[in-house]
């Protein structure tokens, strides 16, 4: 059953919150309610993303497809507290997340989120091993459970016997194994991929793809989102956005066109 742990601090209003997730398949870990998203220029307001309405099971591999400018990122960056939507409610594991304060959204999204990012975003400086460990020193994990779960992590897209490479030593399919493994190793209930084919090569890029379909059968949520059509066919279901609207979803070969 989700839950909420709270604990109270001298400001009520800043109380500590952490989602625990129910993992069991099938049942709603996001779910969106009108959610939109406007931002505010010189020029006036400029919409982002309309009202969107839908849901994302747990254990379940979804795609977000459509041209740039189309509110992909967007909408990736609510998904993944990084951004606040205009209006609407987002619930994470059966829990409202739109509006929680920073240090509250900074906390879910480092132990019940995974990122992939199209950049890889490694530390240069950092040692393979290191790059995946340093999520779990933000939560002061002890050091033999840091071991444990980045090399258990490293294990999973076969990058352990690179623990002491540096990113710069590494392909670009390679960095973007050790970023997703950076991503598995807090154990989230969810991953959000950005765009983790964008950087490499045919070759790579289906290397990488059948990592993440890999992860899917072994029990992992995903959410990716890519302007390649072709990568669609992974998902159990997939969405197809168009100026800040899904224009169509998608369900194995069915598709059902909204007005």
């Amino acid at each position: 059953m989700n839950s909420v742990t709270k604990t109270s601090g001298a400001n009520p209003s800043a109380a500590h919150l952490r989602v625990v997730s129910d993992r069991a398949a099938g049942t709603p870990g996001i779910a969106l309610s009108g959610v939109s998203k406007t931002y505010r220029t010189r020029d006036g307001e400029v919409p982002s993303l309309r009202p969107l309405d839908f849901h994302i099971n747990t254990g379940e591999f979804f795609v977000v497809v459509g041209p740039s400018g189309c509110g992909k990122s967007t909408l990736l960056a609510i998904l993944g507290l990084l951004d606040s939507p205009t209006s609407g409610t987002y619930t994470l594991n059966g829990h409202s997340v739109a509006n929680l304060n920073l240090k509250d959204r900074a906390r879910i999204r480092n132990r019940e989120i995974g990122f992939i990012f199209q950049a890889f975003n490694l530390i240069g400086d950092l040692t393979v091993y290191e790059n995946v460990e340093l999520p779990l020193t933000y939560r002061g994990e002890a050091a033999a459970d840091r071991k444990k779960a980045a090399m258990e992590a490293l294990e999973k897209v076969g990058m352990s016997h690179r623990t002491k490479h540096y990113p710069s030593q590494l392909s670009g399919g390679q960095q973007q194994r050790v970023a997703v493994a950076r991503a598995l190793a807090g154990k989230p209930s969810v991953l959000l991929a950005d765009e983790p084919t964008g950087n490499l090569d045919s070759i790579n890029g289906e290397a990488v793809m059948s990592l993440l379909q890999e992860l899917h059968r072994g029990g992992a949520t995903i959410c990716m989102v890519t302007h390649d059509q072709r990568y669609a066919s992974c998902a159990q279901r997939s969405i197809h956005m168009l100026d800040g609207r899904i224009a169509n979803v998608k369900i194995g070969a069915a598709a059902t066109t909204h007005a």
